[in-house]
């Protein structure tokens, strides 16, 4: 594990952004877990993984974290978006108060099982839990109802269900599953 440097990205590193999140849309996981497809990810102009990165390495209101090997390679990520009260979520509900959504969940399979989620989600927890306005309440993700695997890793890290079931926006047939990780006291 030791090998292994969390950090934030940067903004001149979009073409690694672009690799890593469309190795994500390769997994067999990927329909359950991402809200976007492969043939999307790849219709995605250059300048839109420029925006993206710059978005994700310096926005006041997102973060997105990587874990990097030792050789450089990027082999996880996971990304905090901050969405204030009165604001309309990913689902068109409105969000009730200041909170931090955690999204974008991927370790490449080599890398799974050794503790890097942990780490990513950590670092992410730490910067949402470390920002001063607004304070965050709480930090909350989705998972789909048939993603057991992600489900159980969420529950071990601290997650605890909250009862929020919404239809899943590319499938309203499907059900995801609202998660929180109330602010530590």
């Amino acid at each position: 594990m030791n090998e292994y440097v969390i950090r934030p990205i940067r903004a001149e590193e979009w073409d690694k952004v672009k690799e890593l999140r469309l190795a994500a849309l390769r997994d067999p996981a990927a329909p359950v877990a991402f809200l976007e497809t492969l043939e999307q990810g790849e219709a995605k102009s250059d300048d839109s993984w420029r925006e993206r990165a710059a978005g994700g390495a310096t926005g006041r209101h997102i973060r997105q974290f990587i874990a990097e090997g030792p050789d450089g390679e990027w082999v996880g990520t996971v990304s905090m978006i901050v969405e204030a009260a009165g604001t309309a979520d990913f689902f068109d509900g409105e969000v009730e108060q200041d909170q931090a959504h955690l999204v974008g969940v991927f370790v490449r399979p080599a890398q799974r099982g050794i503790g890097l989620t942990e780490e990513l989600f950590g670092a992410a927890l730490e910067w949402a839990w470390g920002l001063e306005e607004p304070v965050l309440a709480r930090v909350r993700l989705f998972v789909h109802e048939q993603n057991a695997r992600a489900e159980a890793f969420y529950r071990r890290f601290g997650f605890v269900p909250s009862g929020k079931v919404v239809p899943m926006p590319t499938d309203p047939s499907a059900k995801e599953l609202e998660y929180v990780f109330p602010r530590p006291a």
